[in-house]
C-alpha cells in the first residue's frame, strides 16, 4: 500500500463516500462560521506500510550506492525488535518512523540498516544526536555494521543534519550519517513522473502535501491526480 485517505472534501461525515486509496489522513478543525481553519496529516502511517512493501525500492531510490552494495539474492529481514531494545522511545509515533533492517553486503557481510524518517515540523537540535546514540547503542549490543539513514520530509530547506561531533582537549569525536531531504526532489517532478519506482510517487505525493498544506480542495485534486496516475502505471488497487 503505496499511501492513505480517509476523507473526501464535502464528505467528511459520509463514510460510504470515503475514497478506496488511502492517502494521509485530513484532520479538520472549524471555527464558528463552520470554515475549515487547519489542516493536518497523518504521515507516519503511511511511511512505516511503504518501508514494509518496499524496502529494496526505498534503498534503490534515495540510496543507490548503498543498494548497489547489498547483496538481494539473500533477501532482507526486518528486526524492528532490536531497535526496540536500545531505544524504547525509537517507535512509530506521530512524527518519526524509525526502521532496522538486516541485510548482507555482495561481500558476505551482514549489515544492519537503521533508517530514521524525521516528519516533524520543528527542527530538532538533537536530531543528529539521536542518530548516533542509535548507531552506538546497536554497535555496542549487537556488534553488528550498522549503516545509519536518515530521509527528511519537513519544509525547511537548510535544515540538514549529517553528523554529530563534538571536540574537548584533544579527544575528538566524529560520526557521519546518510541524509537525504525530500524537498531537494521539487526541480526534479518531471523525472519523478517518469520512474517506475514507487518512491517516486510516493516523493511526488509528499511534495504536493507540503504545496498544498492549507488548500483542502487543491490537495484534493493533487492527490486524484496522483492516483490516476498510479493506475496508468501499471498498479492494482491493492497496490495503491
Amino acid at each position: 500500500m503505496l499511501m492513505a485517505w480517509d476523507v473526501t472534501p464535502g464528505d467528511e461525515n459520509r463514510p460510504e463516500n470515503t475514497a478506496h486509496c488511502r492517502l494521509p489522513t485530513a484532520h479538520y478543525f472549524h471555527d464558528k462560521s463552520n470554515m475549515i481553519k487547519v489542516i493536518v496529516s497523518d504521515n507516519d502511517s503511511p511511511w512505516k506500510e511503504i518501508l514494509d512493501h518496499y524496502f529494496r525500492h526505498f534503498m534503490d531510490f534515495f540510496f543507490p550506492i548503498v543498494h548497489e552494495a547489498i547483496d538481494w539474492s539473500k533477501g532482507h529481514e526486518f528486526i524492528d525488535k532490536e531497535l526496540q531494545k536500545i531505544a524504547p522511545d525509537a517507535e512509530i509515533g506521530r512524527r518519526t518512523v524509525d526502521k532496522l533492517v538486516k541485510v548482507w553486503l555482495k561481500d558476505g557481510t551482514e549489515v544492519w540498516t537503521a533508517v530514521h524518517i524525521e516528519i516533524q515540523g520543528k527542527s530538532d537540535p538533537r536530531f543528529a544526536e539521536r542518530m548516533y546514540v542509535y548507531h552506538y547503542r546497536l554497535f555496542d549490543k549487537y556488534h553488528r555494521n550498522i549503516i545509519s539513514l536518515a530521509v527528511l520530509a519537513d519544509a525547511r530547506k537548510t535544515w540538514r543534519p549529517n553528523r554529530f561531533e563534538y571536540d574537548c582537549c584533544g579527544c575528538r569525536l566524529q560520526f557521519h550519517f546518510l541524509m537525504v531531504k525530500l524537498l531537494d526532489y521539487a526541480d526534479r517532478m518531471h523525472v519523478l513522473a517518469t520512474s517506475n519506482n514507487p518512491f517516486a510517487v510516493v516523493v511526488m505525493t509528499h511534495l504536493k502535501g507540503l504545496e498544498t498544506a492549507k488548500d483542502i480542495y487543491g490537495r484534493y485534486a493533487a492527490k486524484l491526480r496522483l492516483i490516476k496516475d498510479l493506475y496508468e502505471r501499471g498498479l492494482g488497487r491493492e497496490d495503491i
